[in-house]
């Protein structure tokens, strides 16, 4: 139940549509930063909408609309989210009272106007669905800062039972806010039109400064969804544009209209792919198929001076076993295959750029969200838009790469949850890694960014001198602006694979995201490491893993000695 409020929650917020040039997004401009920008905005427009929606209902409903907030109260830009228990980490903690100071700043909060905050608007749309729906029962947690003494409690109860709801939990302590004698917890079980008088009932006492509704049948309202098995992957679909050689003049193949036709044939075949379908497989023409050779045989001649050595290992790995070859482009289903054996990494086909949190979402199952088609015959060595050829030769030769492949997961696994502000971050901190990271190797520079290797008039400015070299240290990298018309003026440079890993980690466990989530292999599926009890689980698993490889040395040492 919990999983289907947070799934039709981020539904009410979503994207609702792709992003075009006709909603104002320059398609030929994009990269993954700009569009978790681009995202982010749209998101905030769309839940603004939402309230003005929820405002107009208020009006029908006789209610005063000064009881919607706007966007300036609602905590858009909050970047706290809170924990999957429906209590917000900054006022509580494992259902009770924090020793963390609340202070004057709880989202929604207004000492000088009636409101409903956002969760309280996502309240009302599900009692608006039906008079079933309204008097559906609602298990809740409440927030209230009283003004007087304990004597506000016997009004808070004798209110509570007016509106026929039961008191489930009910806690205090003096407040730490100024003028404030005491905060309250209580949690309450009524139906949700009742609940949401309660709200209102309890706003007209001048005994309280501030009424909060916290949770939401045991799920914060206002936690993001994110996909918790490959499967729901299927969900995670959301494009920035469908068919770009429509939508921009100044792509290569705006004008041709066999190709965009062509484009629009592989993107639907995207479309309908669903979790344990085969990738089906795509008969390329010659013309695309002499577009994938020309690059592929330019990449062969650049790669065992300029690519990192992981890179040309996993590269010649490919070529054994017949996948890479110069005159036919690989098919999704035997590079998926591939991948399986080698890192546990598996391919799923994208009709376009996905959305940031989508696309970063995708990695924490080991999944890497790959285009089938091919970039336009004119412009061999240049592509708008993520195509095939990218993705082959830039991204699935370290997806090969066990260390490679764990660096990948461990950025999609930080973004599960995460805010929007720090889903840009990650993307910055992907752009400057991923698509254009550069190592040392030997005290020789090497890339292996998939738009440097498989970019060459970037690969080598990277490698020349003309670039300024910095050491990647993803708390400046992740807000370094970056370039999306020319070449990039900044580089970011790891000592390794593993030593960028462990910065990554340590940048990771500052995120506001008060929960951990670790992906349980024999499950395939992501789990929130939100109870003592998946915990003591945890490390039995860890300890029994611990035993093994104890019992491993001590066996590798005798034979040693023998």
């Amino acid at each position: 139940m919990a999983v289907a409020a947070a799934q039709k929650n981020r539904e009410m917020f979503a994207i609702k549509k792709s992003y075009s040039i006709e909603n104002g997004y320059p398609s030929r401009r994009r990269s993954l930063v700009d569009d978790a920008r681009f995202e982010t905005l749209v998101v905030k427009q769309t839940k603004q909408s939402v309230l003005e929606e929820a405002r107009a209902r208020a009006n029908d409903s006789g209610l005063d609309p000064e009881f919607i907030q706007d966007d300036a109260h609602i905590g858009i830009d909050d970047n706290s989210p809170t924990v999957e228990d429906g209590t917000q980490q900054d006022d509580t903690k494992n259902g009770h009272l924090a020793d963390a100071d609340i202070g004057d700043d709880v989202t929604g909060v207004d000492t000088g106007d009636y409101t409903l905050t956002e969760e309280e608007v996502i309240l009302q749309n599900a009692a608006s669905e039906s008079p079933e729906a309204e008097q559906a029962v609602q298990q809740a947690a409440l927030l209230l800062r009283m003004r007087d003494g304990m004597g506000s409690l016997a009004r808070i109860l004798k209110t509570i039972d007016n509106y026929k709801g039961c008191v489930e939990h009910l806690e205090t302590r003096p407040s730490q806010a100024s003028g404030m004698q005491f905060d309250a917890l209580v949690k309450v079980s009524m139906s949700r039109i009742n609940l949401l008088q309660l709200i209102r009932s309890l706003r007209q006492s001048t005994s309280f400064a501030g009424v909060d509704l916290l949770s939401d049948n045991n799920i914060s309202t206002k936690t993001p969804w994110f996909p918790r098995h490959a499967s729901d992957l299927d969900n995670c679909n959301h494009l920035m544009t469908k068919y770009e050689p429509e939508l921009d003049m100044n792509h290569p193949g705006f004008a041709d209209k066999e190709y965009r036709e062509r484009r629009k044939q592989i993107a639907e075949i995207a479309f309908a792919y669903k979790y344990g379908d085969a990738i089906p497989s795509i008969t390329y023409t010659d013309s695309e198929n002499a577009t994938w050779q020309r690059v592929f045989n330019t990449v062969l001649d650049l790669m065992p001076k300029h690519a990192c050595r992981e890179y040309k290992a996993a590269f010649g790995k490919l070529q054994a076993a017949d996948i890479f070859v110069p005159h036919r482009i690989p098919q999704l289903e035997d590079v998926s295959n591939f991948l399986r054996k080698h890192t546990g990494f598996t391919l799923r086909p994208a009709a376009g750029l996905l959305t940031a949190r989508d696309f970063l979402a995708s990695l924490a199952f080991r999944v890497f969200q790959s285009t089938q088609y091919v970039r336009h015959a004119n412009s061999p060595f240049h592509t708008p838009e993520p195509d095939c050829i990218h993705e082959l030769l830039g991204h699935i030769p370290l997806l090969a790469d066990p260390s490679f492949a764990q660096f990948s997961q461990e950025i999609g696994l930080a973004s599960l949850g995460a805010s929007d502000p720090e889903i840009e971050k990650l993307s910055t901190v992907y752009w400057f890694t991923v698509e254009f990271g550069l190592c040392k190797e030997n005290q020789q520079l090497k890339a292996y960014g998939a738009a440097l290797l498989s970019s060459i008039g970037e690969l080598l400015h990277a490698l020349s001198d003309k670039p300024e070299l910095r050491p990647f240290e993803p708390a400046s990298t992740s807000v370094q602006p970056y370039q999306d018309q020319e070449y990039q003026p900044i580089y970011y440079v790891a000592e390794s694979f593993e030593d960028a890993k462990e910065k990554f980690r340590r940048w990771v466990s500052t995120m506001s995201r008060p929960f951990e989530v670790r992906f349980n292999p024999h499950t395939e599926r992501v789990e929130v490491l939100d109870s003592v009890d998946k915990l003591e689980t945890l490390i039995w698993q860890l300890n029994t893993e611990m035993l093994h490889l104890t019992n491993a040395v001590k066996k590798l040492k005798g034979l040693h000695f023998e």
